[in-house]
């Protein structure tokens, strides 16, 4: 079947993609930039990449209307518009007007639970949408899931940071709310069985795992599974926006995605309709279960998608791959350039382990410092991390970095700033081979908006003078010994 796959760039369609290829479908991939949908190696030549804008009606003329069926997995949460509801309204009626004039026998869209009367925008904004596809002349198919347990997703990274960075929790009311947790190995299994299927055509199912439990028992859970002692103290008096405030400085997310999963907590998200029980048998796994595994996952090294790699982890414009070349005009800049005598992939790959848990080869502590000032004036701060501490590709988060390039053939490492500036920055590393050795370059760059960017530029002379010249000389010179006594901290 010829399947068109929308948020083929998410969390939940990178890892879609490679299932719905190996059940032989035809996939068609719609994305806002090409130049960001990075395809492994094995699905290049099995896949079509479009270029698409749900909230750009005319461009969406280009896509194919010999497609069977289509999956619907775009959302706006967390994007830091406060009128995200609208703009998903608008992005499902373009859709179906774009649907309305193809071959689509069904639409297949996750949506979230929700049973209770009073709703929270974001899962108001669900409903709405889902209200808007079933207008469409395909039969829509609707799954209904709470969180969702995996590594890389939102939530439980959400969760992790709280357990994991907290031996003390002092936190709000809504942690006493009921949910059911589902793996995400179970989501893409409910995905993929739906797919086709007459029997679920004009359907809304609710999908959960076998545990009912409250937040506060999710993460004593977690907890346990990571052997640590933590104590929980819950407090009536934190407001919605006190709370958000408190989920954005301890965990990774930003302050419009933890203002929204808040808002959504005071929500029950328990399962109340069984029928996809009856119609696609099925067991899912125990929280337990699919904690141990996201933590597998994560301690491989093997980490598919992350929700920080999407664009609504930051602040990064839609754009931000026109960035991909320094400008040449305009631009203030901090360039250091050093030979050595190393194999130069030894190098490399001290380049592409930088930022994360590997940290900056120089007074991480200015770092940090950075990233916590970022993070008081709204900013992302350094707790995004990295998806992988060895691996590297274009749209990936290193901490309040977004990388431009990857590529390793050439050499070249390009980062560009998420982090709150009075202008634009840009980090690169590059290894230059020539007559008369290797020599590791690393250039930062910065295009000021005004004198207040000017200033800013020079204010922190100082400390570039401290950090990048010493950065350079330890990206060069630190040690596969140093690595490995890494690992056992």
């Amino acid at each position: 079947m010829k399947i068109l796959l929308t948020g083929a760039n998410g969390y939940i369609g990178k890892r879609l993609l490679p299932l719905l290829v190996e059940q032989r479908h035809e996939v068609v991939c719609m994305v806002r930039d090409p130049r960001r949908f990075d395809l492994p190696e094995t699905l290049k030549e099995k896949v079509q990449v479009v270029r698409g804008d749900l909230l750009q009606p005319e461009g969406l003329t280009q896509l194919p209307s010999d497609i069977g069926a289509a999956y619907y997995l775009v959302h706006s949460m967390g994007s830091g518009s406060d009128d995200f509801s609208s703009a998903e309204s608008m992005a499902a009626a373009n859709f179906v007007s774009y649907l309305n004039s193809t071959t689509a026998r069904q639409i297949i869209y996750l949506s979230g639970i929700s049973n209770d009367k009073s709703l929270s925008k974001h899962l108001a904004s669900r409903r709405h949408v889902e209200d808007v596809l079933s207008t469409a002349h395909s039969n829509l198919t609707v799954l209904r899931a709470a969180i969702i347990i995996g590594s890389g997703s939102a939530s439980f990274e959400i969760i992790r940071d709280l357990v994991e960075k907290l031996p003390v929790m002092v936190t709000p009311k809504w942690l006493n709310s009921r949910c059911q947790p589902i793996a995400i190995r179970d989501v893409l299994f409910y995905l993929t069985e739906v797919l086709g299927r007459e029997d679920c055509y004009d359907r809304r199912f609710e999908i959960g795992g076998p545990d009912v439990m409250t937040y506060k028992t999710m993460l004593l859970k977690l907890a346990e599974v990571r052997h640590l002692k933590r104590y929980i103290l819950t407090l009536p008096v934190l407001t919605p926006r006190l709370s958000s405030y408190w989920l954005y400085f301890v965990t990774s997310t930003n302050y419009s995605l933890a203002r929204s999963l808040v808002d959504s907590l005071r929500n029950d998200a328990v399962v109340q309709q069984q029928t996809i029980k009856d119609v696609i048998p099925h067991r899912c796994l125990p929280y337990e279960h699919a904690v141990r595994l996201a933590y597998t996952k994560i301690e491989q090294n093997s980490v598919i998608s992350s929700w920080k790699d999407s664009l609504v982890s930051g602040t990064m414009r839609l754009n931000y791959m026109d960035f991909i070349q320094i400008p040449e005009h305009g631009v203030l800049t901090d360039k250091q350039r050093l030979k050595f005598n190393r194999a130069p992939e030894e190098v490399l790959n001290n380049i592409w382990s930088i930022g994360g848990e590997r940290g900056w080869y120089k007074t991480d502590y200015l770092w940090r410092i950075r990233g916590l000032m970022d993070k008081v004036v709204g900013g992302v701060g350094l707790r995004r991390g990295r998806r992988s501490p060895t691996e590297v590709k274009a749209g990936d988060t290193i901490d309040f970095w977004r990388v431009l390039l990857a590529d390793r053939k050439n050499k070249r490492l390009l980062l560009y700033a998420e982090m709150k500036l009075p202008g634009e920055a840009w980090l690169q590393f590059r290894i230059c081979e020539e007559e008369d050795g290797n020599y590791l370059e690393q250039l930062a760059a910065f295009r000021p908006n005004g004198l207040l960017g000017r200033l800013y530029w020079y204010a922190v002379l100082p400390f570039h003078f401290i950090i990048f010249g010493g950065m350079v000389q330890n990206i060069i010179s630190y040690s596969a010994a140093e690595a490995k006594a890494e690992q056992f901290r």
